[in-house]
């Protein structure tokens, strides 16, 4: 911890900040030090950090841009704050998900790429007589580059009969054309065909081969006179009489269909349904490398520029350093003919060399520059983006990260502070909105928002040097930085039985074999890349969930494009004892409970079907017959008509970015003014759902089943949400929240097993606690929890762990440990075994009972 005579070199003064829950508060933070804000979870810090300061400090940046480049910008809303003082230019480096599209990697991220390319361009092998081809020719992103098969993409994809019509004794009118839409549109295509004289009415194999082939594959766009209801022998009859048809109807062949739907859709359930009938394999041209053979002839320390891409950061680091270091260069009879290759080799290794140690020290070299976005988690995206900000040598600026440490364990948290040190002595400012104590304890400044969440929030409690935070009373905090809460263990639960995996191969797990125990509660711990989600989020929910019958996708449709993405399956592994004791699988992920605003808290739980039943039980909803659709936003007879339920129109303006407004018919209520004519105790629907959690838990009190569903998601820490709160607006960790306390609402019939992924992201360790009481009560209701997890809180309180590594990527992937906390925080090779034992022996040190 930084000394209270610390001496700062200027402040940011803050006056009257009103962002979302801050009251009116003004502040004052050093610049060119680690100011970290901290305080429960939906206290106000990042209404503070990014709302205010940031958002303000983009505001003014973008006053110097012109309009027009304006709107490239993603611009933040205008902050609620009267004035901020000595604010340097910011820099966001905030929790998100990947780029929804493979294109998008490691290499590309970083940039890595561009110098790779550049390498291979200037500097590589290449075979006798072929001419020089730059570096735009080595991305398959580029005309240039790509492989003419595939079109950069490494697979290809095929429509063919059999994926289309895969029973093939239907006739057309029983929808043997399965590829075409069940509803209106493919009634129509059926409609045509009888126009056209095809027989809809005979199985799929009786036709004629040519005819099928012309129904299935033609690129012609036929129109047709459709009689909509009509026999095939009315049809003949109209079209010799020359009725008139219902429609002109246009005919589009079933590949051409698929393939127009799912280039062209914006619908996400579309594109997954029209890919269960395009089949995928790997590009017969360029063997799944994605570029043209003569960027791929080109060769690097004897790999071509795809092998490459596919070698990890931590060899990459290896290769590179021979070519960096002048002592080591052994020239070919190429580099003696052309010495300008030794200069350009050697310096950009150097360039590359450096970035690389970046990202090892932070915990990285498990990756490889191949690597999609997509697949990787918000805490690895924020960990490069910081790796490239500290090669750049910017000065004077202030960057602005959201929980740094989320998905590290402790091992790695070490890193990523030398990292962000490296920024400040660089002569930058950090503000840091983190939870982790140990990030805490590093600060030079700490900034404590509360006392608690949402309305009860929004307060500064303390802003200065870390230990006059002591002194606080109402301090949530103080009480773990300071160590005056409990640390010592608890009476662990014995195993009701084992699951036990054999020969489990996927990622960096190689033919392992692991039990986990029935009936408790487990922690499967490791550094980051050690292989816990391999295990448990991918192949142990794939091998239970094929057991019960069920599907287990571990992509979510909005994260990546549905064909581009290469689902890893468990290569092999199968599960020997223990399925007997489960009867379901719930996986309580972070993805996203819903992908437009339109989605919400109220929705998702279920809680709201409750809430429009007691409005459409009122006296005057039932005098003028409103049922309970009327009070749903996504029902036309009780929205807004004007933004139908959105609650806000968009605005375009011309050289400014398009903004969005509160619907002026409605004012951002999303209901008409019949619809809110109704009230329930003096309150409207759309007051309703601008509540708190906490705040409608008081309201509903008499209501048990309204009741029940608020009290449960205020017990894993979001009473501070609003009921209508956007599904957009929730981070990962509240998404995760929000399904346990669904689940947590089901009546429990125990042998259920509960898996989820860092459970404690983006918690408080005050809301950790609640979180674990929780999960507790699923365990003694009969059930087995099995979490991946970092939080020292949590693996010190579980009845069992296990331990994952002993590093990352190759060098992980085993099992190091298995046995409760305590035995656990004895072993000498596991990297986590320090600070568990520290967790428990706050006033001892580990290495010294190891020497012991």
């Amino acid at each position: 911890m930084n000394q209270e005579g610390q001496k700062f070199t200027g402040f940011v003064k803050v006056h009257g900040a009103r962002e979302h829950n801050l009251k009116n508060i003004d502040l004052e933070i050093p610049r060119d030090a680690m100011v970290v804000f901290t305080g429960v979870s939906g206290s106000g810090k990042s209404s503070l950090a990014f709302g205010t300061l940031y958002a303000e400090a983009q505001r003014r940046y973008l006053e110097s841009v012109s309009p027009y480049a304006r709107r490239l910008f993603n611009q933040m809303a205008i902050p609620e704050v009267d004035e901020i003082e000595g604010l340097p230019p910011a820099i966001a480096l905030q929790q998100q998900r990947g780029s929804g599209t493979t294109r998008s990697s490691v290499g590309s991220v970083t940039t890595l790429s561009n110098l790779i390319r550049m390498l291979y361009s200037r500097a590589g092998d290449y075979p006798d007589g072929q001419p020089i081809i730059y570096a735009e020719a080595f991305s398959p992103n580029t005309p240039e580059g790509a492989c003419p098969e595939c079109h950069g993409l490494g697979r290809v994809y095929e429509v063919t009969e059999k994926s289309m019509v895969p029973d093939d004794s239907l006739t057309i009118r029983e929808r043997a054309i399965a590829a075409w839409p069940t509803a209106w549109l493919g009634q129509n295509f059926r409609d045509i065909l009888t126009t056209l004289g095809y027989d809809v009415d005979i199985p799929w194999r009786d036709i004629p081969q040519k005819d099928r082939d012309w129904i299935l594959f033609t690129e012609e766009k036929p129109v047709a006179p459709v009689y909509a209801g009509f026999s095939p022998q009315q049809v003949k009859e109209a079209l010799k009489n020359k009725t008139e048809p219902s429609y002109m109807g246009t005919f589009t062949g079933a590949r051409k269909y698929v393939l127009h739907t799912f280039a062209n859709t914006q619908s996400q359930l579309m594109k997954k349904r029209v890919s269960k009938y395009m089949l995928s394999g790997e590009c017969p041209v360029c063997h799944g490398k994605r570029l043209r053979k003569e960027s791929l002839a080109v060769t690097f320390a004897g790999l071509d520029i795809a092998d490459l891409s596919r070698v990890t950061l931590s060899k990459l680091s290896e290769i590179f350093s021979i070519y960096a270091d002048e002592t080591q260069i052994h020239l070919t009879r190429s580099e003696k003919e052309h010495p300008e290759k030794v200069i350009v080799t050697r310096r950009i290794a150097q360039d590359l060399l450096a970035r690389i140690e970046v990202m090892l020290d932070l915990g990285l070299g498990y990756l490889n520059l191949e690597r999609s976005t997509p697949t990787l988690s918000p805490g690895e995206l924020q960990r490069l983006r910081l790796a490239t900000q500290v090669r750049s040598n910017l000065f004077g600026v202030v960057y602005v990260l959201d929980e740094p440490s989320a998905g590290l364990h402790p091992a790695d948290t070490e890193a990523l502070l030398r990292a962000l040190d490296k920024l400040k002595a660089s002569g930058n400012s950090l503000f840091v909105v983190e939870h982790e104590v140990d990030v805490i304890r590093h600060a030079d400044w700490i900034v404590d928002v509360g006392p608690f969440a949402g309305e009860k929030g929004g307060y500064v409690l303390y802003s200065g040097p870390p230990e006059g935070l002591r002194k606080i009373e109402n301090s949530l905090t103080k009480n773990y930085i300071f160590g005056n809460h409990q640390t010592g263990h608890r009476q662990t639960r014995t195993p009701q039985g084992w699951l036990r995996l054999e020969n489990l191969t996927r990622n960096n797990l190689s033919n392992l074999a692991v039990s986990f125990p029935l009936g408790v509660f487990t922690s499967v711990t490791g550094i980051s890349g050690s292989g816990k989600s391999s295990l448990v989020s991918q192949a142990l929910v794939q091998l239970v969930a094929s057991q019960l019958g069920q599907e287990a996708d571990p992509v979510s449709d909005d994260e990546a494009e549905t064909l581009e993405t290469t689902k890893v399956i468990t290569k092999d592994g199968r599960i020997t004892e223990g399925m007997q004791a489960i009867k379901r699988l719930v996986q309580v992920d972070q993805k996203p409970i819903g992908r437009t605003p339109r989605s919400n808290l109220a929705t998702y739980t279920g809680l709201f079907d409750h809430v429009r039943k007691l409005f459409a039980a009122t006296e005057m909803a039932r005098s003028r017959r409103y049922d309970s659709g009327r009070f749903s936003f996504n029902v036309a007879k009780g929205r807004c008509p004007h933004c139908e339920g959105e609650g806000f129109v968009m605005v375009e303006l011309l050289f400014l970015p398009s903004v969005y407004s509160p619907c002026p018919t409605c004012n951002g209520t999303r209901y008409n003014s019949k619809t809110l004519e109704i009230k329930y105790k003096d309150k409207n629907i759309a007051e309703v759902l601008a509540m708190t959690v906490d705040a409608a838990s008081e309201f509903f009190a008499a209501e048990p089943q309204v009741f029940r569903a608020l009290d449960v998601v205020r017990q894993v820490g979001l009473g501070y949400l609003r009921l209508g709160q956007p599904a957009t607006e929730l981070s990962g960790g509240e998404a995760q929240r929000i399904k346990l306390a669904t689940e947590l609402q089901r009546v429990q019939h125990g042998n259920t097993l509960y898996i989820l992924d860092e459970p404690t992201t983006g918690l408080h360790p005050s809301d950790v606690e609640k979180l674990m009481i929780q999960l507790d009560k699923l365990v003694d209701q009969g059930n087995t929890v099995i979490v991946v997890e970092h939080d020292m809180h949590v693996i010190a309180k579980s009845d069992w762990v296990i331990d994952i590594g002993p590093g990352a990527g190759e060098n992980g992937g085993a099992v190091v440990a298995s046995g409760p906390p305590l035995k656990i925080a004895q072993v000498k090779n596991s990297r986590t075994a320090p600070y568990l034992y520290n967790f428990f022996n706050p006033e001892s040190s580990w290495k010294n009972q190891m020497q012991r």
